[in-house]
Order: structure tokens, then sequence, then C-alpha cells
């Protein structure tokens, strides 16, 4: 069964918010208006497909609503968010890898991303809505440094849930509960597994380019994550632990006419300051995941690295990193990413980020278009990414 699809909702969107945000009361009453730009310039100085740049973006708008102060409904939060897409992906094209060059590279459209309301209860919340999960699960502060797309949203659930899972630029239907307990939160959440509705009928964002149109005929995607924060030795850590499960069916990828009933996956991610000092901190992170190999084209994702916080005394808000991610395929070939990045705060609305990446083994050994008889070249890859906020 298909909800019906907003085709004009996130165009209006993007057209009325500036409006509805005059025309409500001020910012004190509980409106919060936000758009940001991200345009990421990337190229390929070595292997690969072919050689070349690409410049691809994303324009963000967001209105937040404080329902105790707007609505009178202590406890409350109402969030809408828009996407308008653009420009050339550099992954498809021109490197054919696993572990893709930008974390904005989708399709051009203009779509509804989120639309969800948190009702907060003490210690539990809930929250009902289209939502996207890598705002809240999987997530680790410090790899979401990077610009490489499996830095923000791991290599496992990219290629073996359907769509991608709900996560930029899709999202799902669903509930998620949280609970606060001192130092450990509990999250919580079911949802639509097929955003998009594109299980079994192909390109998911090109059967939903406006955003909202739910599929609840292919099966429910369970999640849950534990989270511990912790300070040993005074340095702040977070240490998380989950799993997801499937309840829809998945093709073998090594036997083209077999077929597996659910899917399931265990991670960990942790986050770990080792030294803090007047303003500067340098910080290390990993996360890890699994998955069956028998209904999975990728069964085991790792990334992890170093980051360092004020590198620069005179430079207070600036980071920078080095992370490495791996791919491993269910049919044998592993991926490899190195990855370095500078992130400047250039004023208080723009943010520069320079970075270089180094695919080995792209694809994890899929051959080279222009010479089938050998592996795709190991890929230099490096650029510019610029965001503006407001």
């Amino acid at each position: 069964m298909f909800l019906p699809t907003p085709t004009a909702l996130a165009l209006l969107l993007c057209a009325a918010l500036p409006a509805a945000a005059k025309a409500w009361p001020a910012a004190h009453d509980g409106i919060a208006l936000g758009v940001s730009d991200t345009e990421t310039l990337l190229g390929v100085g070595s292997g690969g497909v072919k050689q070349g740049a690409t410049l691809q973006g994303v324009t963000t708008t967001t209105l937040d609503v404080d329902a105790a102060k707007a609505l009178h409904l202590p406890g409350g939060t109402l969030h809408i968010s828009a996407l308008q897409i653009h420009g050339q992906p550099l992954s498809p094209s021109y490197l054919d890898n696993i572990q893709t060059a930008s974390g904005t590279e989708a399709e051009d459209s203009t779509r509804l991303w989120e639309a969800w309301y948190d009702q907060a209860f003490s210690a539990l919340d809930v929250k009902l809505g289209q939502q996207s999960l890598d705002s809240e699960f999987m997530v680790s502060q410090g790899s979401g440094l990077f610009v490489n797309t499996m830095a923000g949203w791991p290599v496992i659930p990219s290629y073996d849930l359907y769509g991608g899972g709900p996560v930029y630029p899709l999202a799902a239907l669903g509930v998620r509960l949280r609970a606060a307990l001192g130092h450990t939160t509990l999250l919580g959440g079911v949802f639509d597994d097929d955003p998009g509705g594109g299980a079994f009928k192909g390109d998911a964002q090109a059967m939903d380019p406006r955003g909202g149109r739910f599929s609840l005929d292919n099966g429910a995607l369970f999640i849950a994550e534990i989270q511990h924060q912790c300070a040993p030795g005074g340095l702040p850590g977070t240490y998380k632990i989950g799993f997801w499960y499937d309840s829809a069916s998945f093709a073998d990828p090594r036997q083209s006419d077999v077929t597996h009933r659910g899917n399931a996956s265990l991670y960990a991610v942790a986050d770990q300051t080792l030294w803090s000092k007047g303003g500067h901190s340098l910080g290390v992170f990993i996360r890890v995941m699994g998955a069956p190999g028998d209904r999975n084209p990728v069964d085991f994702g790792l990334n992890g690295g170093i980051t360092l916080a004020a590198p620069f005394a005179a430079r207070p808000n600036d980071s920078a990193g080095v992370d490495v991610g791996i791919a491993h395929l269910s049919s044998g070939g592993t991926e490899t990413l190195l990855e370095a990045s500078y992130q400047a705060q250039a004023t208080p609305w723009l943010m520069l980020q320079p970075d270089v990446q180094y695919v080995v083994n792209p694809g994890g050994g899929i051959p080279d278009p222009a010479a089938p008889r050998r592996h795709l070249a190991d890929e230099l890859v490096a650029g510019l990414r610029a965001t503006v906020a407001f």
C-alpha cells in the first residue's frame, strides 16, 4: 500500500518557510528557521574510471517549533526540513567505489526530508513521523568531521538495507523512543524499511522524487542502541552498542535464485578524548559493524581515526583529522579508504574544508571498464567543501 505522494510539498516548503517565519510570532515565541548550503568540489587525480572533477551540493531548509512556547504544549518539538540537491556526484561516474566520496551525493531533486513531532515526558521522549536515522543511531562524533559518505552513515546499512536505509536523502515513517537514565541512554524504534518504495523496483530516490512516499508492504526495520557516557581519567568518552533487524526478504548475493527471510546487523561505536588542554583536544573514534554474508553484499565495515580540535591557538574553532575506512564484500573483496581533512571556520557563517582521500582496491577489486582484465586502479581524490549556515 502506498500513501499519497506530496508532489509539491518540498517546493512549497522551501518557498513558504521564510514568509511563515515572518507571519508567525517572533523567534522568542518558539519558531526557529534555519537555512544551510553545502557545496563540495572533488576531483580524481589518478586511478578510478576516469580523471576529472565535479561540483555537487545540497541546500537544507529547516523549521523547528518549540511547542511549549508556540502551541502551549510543554515538552514538544515539531521539526520539518526540505532538501534541494543539485550538481553531479563524483563517485558513480568517476570512481565506481563502495565508500562514496561525499556525504551529500544524491540525485538532483527538491524534496521533503523530515517531518516529525517529539514529545518529552521527563526522562522519556517519543518521536513520531518521517525521520532520518543518521541523526541519532550509529553516530560517531569524531567520524562526523570527514567528507566521505561512510564517515557519516556506515557502509553496511548503506548497501544492505533497501534504499540505503531511512537516511539522507530519504527518510521513513516510524516511531522512536528514548530514555535517559543518568549517564546511560536507551534508544529504540521501528520504521518503514523501504524508504521511497523502491524495493525490487529499482532506484528508491527516483521512485520518490519529492519525498513522503511510504511503502508499508515490504517489511519493518527495528533498531535499538545503548549509549553510555563516561570520563576515564577525567576525559569524556561515549560508547555505544546496537543492532538492527529487518523483517523483509533479502536476495542471496552469491546465489541468484535464493532469498532469505529477515536480515540483521550488530555494531559498536566509541568516541574517546585522549588529551585536553587550554581549548585543544585530541580524540579517537572507531565504529565497527557486521552482517551475515549470505544475504548482504557487504558483511563487514569499519572506520576509525584521530581528530584534533583547535589545532592552532589562533584558530579555536578549527578541527583536523585522519580516518581509515574498510568495507569487506561477502564475495571476498575489500576496499580500504584513507582520508585526511581540515575544517576551517572562515567566518561565523562560512566553513571551508580541504579534503584528501585515497582509495585502495576500489569496489573491492572490480574490473577496470577500460581494461577488463585488470582491477580498477587505486584512486586519489582531493577537493574542497564549503558550508554556509544561517
